[in-house]
C-alpha cells in the first residue's frame, strides 16, 4: 500500500491540484490546512457533535470600526466626560434609533479592538493598555446590561448616561446613553433621535451659529441633515420663531452661496436670466429637501409661496 492509499484509508484525500501545488512550490508549506487537519485528528472523539470551518469569514462584508480615535498626546485627558476613560487608540461603534444593541455587539465591538491591535505595523505597536471601546446608542440596552452582569461584567454609571464595563475585560470599556446625557454638553449627540427635543434642538442651534471653523461647520451641517429629517415637524415648529429661522439660515450659508455660484456658473453657459433662474430653484429645492416648509423657504427667500410651490411641484423647465 502507498502512501496515497494509506492516506485515504485514514479519509484523507489529496487533491491533484493540490498535489501539483506542493510540488511545483516546495518551499511554501501549508501550514494552515496542515494545522486544520491536526484540529480534525485532536478532536476527532468528538467530531460528531463539532463543526470546524477553515478560514471562516467573520463577515460578508469588510469588517470596518465606526470609528477610530487617536489621541495623538496620549497622556493628555479629553476635557469631554465621554472622553475621560480613553487612551491611545480608541474603537467607537455607533448604533442609529432603529438598531438594537445585544450582547453580540459588545463582544463584537471587544474583537474589533482586538483585531486592530493585532492588525498594528509591527509587534505590539498598539499596546493594549492603550485602547478602549465606546458603544453609543441612543436609549438604554436594559437587557443586554443584565447578560453582562450574568457573565460577571460589574456596571457603573460613573456620569449621567455613561456607563462603565469593567471586570473581565482586557481594556476599558463604555456604554453611552445617548438620551441619558447631560443635556448642556451634549446637545449634538441627543438631537440625533427620531424624537428630538425642542429644547435641545434650539440650544445646538445657538451654540452652532458661534462655530466658525471650517471643520465645525461641516460637522454642524452633518448632524442637522439628519436630525432634521428624521424629526422635520419639530423643525417645522422652530422654524416658525423668526430667531431660530435666522439661525437656520446663517447655518445654510455656505450651501446657499454654493449653489449660488453654481447657478452664476450655468449662466454662463446657458444664460444670465436662466442660468439665475437654475440657480435660485437648485437653492430651493435644497432648503427643501433638508426639511425646510415653502413658508420658510418663502420666508427665508423673500419669493411668493405660489412661485416657491411652483419650483417643488417640477414646474421650472429647466428642472425637468
Amino acid at each position: 500500500m502507498n502512501v496515497r492509499e494509506k492516506l485515504r484509508c485514514c479519509g484523507i484525500v489529496i487533491h491533484t491540484n493540490r498535489r501539483k501545488q506542493f510540488e511545483n512550490a516546495p518551499d511554501k508549506l501549508q501550514w494552515h490546512p496542515a494545522f486544520c487537519a491536526a484540529a480534525g485528528l485532536e478532536f476527532h472523539e468528538d467530531i460528531e457533535w463539532l463543526e470546524l470551518k477553515p478560514e471562516y469569514n467573520l463577515s460578508k462584508e469588510p469588517i470596518r470600526i465606526d470609528l477610530l480615535i487617536i489621541k495623538e498626546e496620549g497622556d493628555r485627558r479629553i476635557k469631554n466626560e465621554i472622553g475621560h476613560t480613553m487612551r491611545t487608540y480608541n474603537v467607537i461603534e455607533y448604533k442609529s434609533p432603529e438598531d438594537a444593541l445585544t450582547i453580540d455587539d459588545f463582544y463584537k465591538t471587544v474583537g474589533y479592538a482586538c483585531l486592530y491591535k493585532g492588525y498594528g505595523e509591527y509587534v505590539d505597536a498598539v499596546p493594549i493598555n492603550e485602547l478602549t471601546i465606546s458603544i453609543f446608542r441612543e436609549a438604554r440596552p436594559e437587557k443586554m446590561f443584565l447578560t453582562l452582569q450574568k457573565y460577571g461584567h460589574k456596571i457603573e454609571e460613573r456620569y449621567p448616561g455613561i456607563y462603565y464595563v469593567t471586570e473581565h475585560l482586557p481594556f476599558p470599556a463604555q456604554i453611552i446613553v445617548t438620551q441619558e446625557l447631560e443635556p448642556g454638553e451634549h446637545r449634538s449627540l441627543r438631537i440625533l433621535s427620531n424624537h428630538a427635543k425642542k429644547e435641545d434642538v434650539e440650544e445646538f442651534l445657538r451654540k452652532a451659529e458661534g462655530m466658525n471653523t471650517l471643520r465645525d461647520r461641516q460637522n454642524v451641517e452633518a448632524v442637522l441633515q439628519v436630525s432634521v429629517r428624521a424629526n422635520d415637524e419639530l423643525y417645522r415648529e422652530i422654524r416658525r420663531d423668526a430667531n431660530m429661522c435666522d439661525a437656520l439660515r446663517e447655518l445654510m450659508k455656505d450651501d446657499l452661496e454654493d449653489a449660488r455660484k453654481l447657478g452664476e456658473s450655468e449662466g454662463k453657459v446657458r444664460g444670465e436670466a436662466r442660468g439665475k433662474v437654475m440657480g435660485e430653484a437648485k437653492i430651493i429645492l435644497k432648503m427643501n429637501h433638508s426639511g425646510m416648509s415653502p413658508e420658510n423657504i418663502a420666508s427665508i427667500t423673500g419669493k411668493d409661496l405660489d412661485e416657491i410651490n411652483a419650483i417643488l411641484e417640477g414646474k421650472v423647465p429647466e428642472l425637468l
